[in-house]
């Protein structure tokens, strides 16, 4: 008798298959820059890079690092302010000519170089002047559209150079906001977690605990975070690659986006260039944590510690405007369950934002 029409049982195969695309190498340090070369060099990328800088970090670190590349690499440069879909079609072009991408620079410039190195499948290093979010070490990308931000998805740097002595003479607003990002992570593990728990959402173990670790890091030296101290740049800046590697792990931003990143892009919407991103992600991360039912005094304590903001006073916004950010989240990439998708009211949204100014 065949086996034909009947199940037969077999064992079980492991098919999973992922590949992880992680930075190589990491500078992080003083004089840092002086490094460039020999990092591109060890990498062996090609014979030719596009720096891609803005105009003023482009004299911060941009023209130290085309002087320190042009005696072993023909070196071109693209300067870019902004980022929209016409600049980056503009670096794409310029990359085209190109081995390989530096981008030296804050966030925008950082994402213009990872965008364009991605979509002309060319490796880029990431120099970050300032240690503002955890995108200079991430495979995400923010960039302006007609509907505000929209995430793209990138690959992170082959490599990080990050000179403290620059990331600590920056305003010191950037590195608070960078340290609010991190904190954020707290938040974005915990609706991922829920994500999985209501929605069958799968995890990582390790992306999550690595993610949490980071977020631990920072709240447990948050008194000590100073501005202008190379030391504290140095110990961010750390954090901030930790927090993108455990995106890559997880192959996704779940790691260190939730509800509070929702609430953030949102917020950016309803008042354009009144808070930077890790500052509106901060300030979502009260609020998702209190929702969550955790510590989120603690998370404002250590926020006002850093110096970054916690109220919608601190930012020169409205309370209304926060309100309606609150109720906007959860149609900010609606496939991403978090805890604000779970029917906020706007009365609950009032309270939420009155319980910031509490003492």
């Amino acid at each position: 008798m065949g086996t034909e029409g009947n199940k037969v049982l077999k064992s079980k195969q492991f098919d999973k298959s992922r590949w992880l695309q992680l930075p190589r190498d990491v500078v992080i340090g003083h004089d840092a820059l002086s490094q460039i070369a020999t990092v591109a060099g060890d990498l062996r990328l090609g014979s030719s890079v596009l720096v891609v800088t803005g105009s003023h970090t482009g004299e911060l670190a941009g023209k130290k690092v085309i002087s320190l590349l042009s005696g072993d690499y023909t070196v071109s440069t693209f300067v870019s302010d902004t980022l929209d879909m016409e600049v980056i079609a503009r670096a794409e072009a310029a990359a085209e000519k190109a081995d390989f991408l530096v981008g030296v620079g804050g966030g925008r410039v950082i994402d213009t170089a990872k965008i364009a190195s991605y979509n002309t499948d060319r490796q880029f290093i990431s120099v970050p002047t300032a240690a503002s979010h955890d995108g200079i070490a991430s495979a995400r990308a923010s960039v302006s559209s007609g509907d505000g931000n929209v995430s793209l998805q990138a690959h992170p740097p082959i490599a990080v150079v990050a000179d403290t002595g620059v990331i600590a003479a920056a305003p010191h607003r950037l590195l608070a906001s960078g340290c609010a990002d991190i904190i954020s992570n707290y938040t974005a593990i915990l609706d991922w977690e829920l994500a999985h728990r209501l929605r069958g959402e799968e995890v990582s173990e390790y992306a999550l605990a690595l993610s949490k670790m980071t977020a631990e890091q920072v709240m447990e030296h948050a008194g000590a975070i100073k501005p202008h101290q190379e030391e504290t740049a140095w110990f961010v800046t750390k954090a901030l690659v930790a927090s993108g590697v455990a995106m890559s792990i997880a192959g996704s931003s779940r790691p260190a986006s939730g509800g509070e990143h929702k609430f953030g892009h949102a917020l950016e919407r309803l008042a354009p260039g009144k808070a930077l991103h890790g500052e509106a992600c901060g300030i979502g991360t009260i609020i998702t944590m209190y929702l969550h039912g955790g510590d989120w005094r603690a998370i404002r304590a250590a926020l006002r510690a850093i110096g970054a903001p916690i109220t919608p006073r601190d930012l020169g916004i409205e309370d209304r405007i926060f309100v309606e950010a609150l109720l906007m989240a959860k149609t900010i990439r609606p496939e991403r369950f978090t805890i604000l998708d779970m029917g906020l009211s706007p009365e609950a949204a009032e309270d939420m934002v009155r319980m910031l100014y509490q003492e």
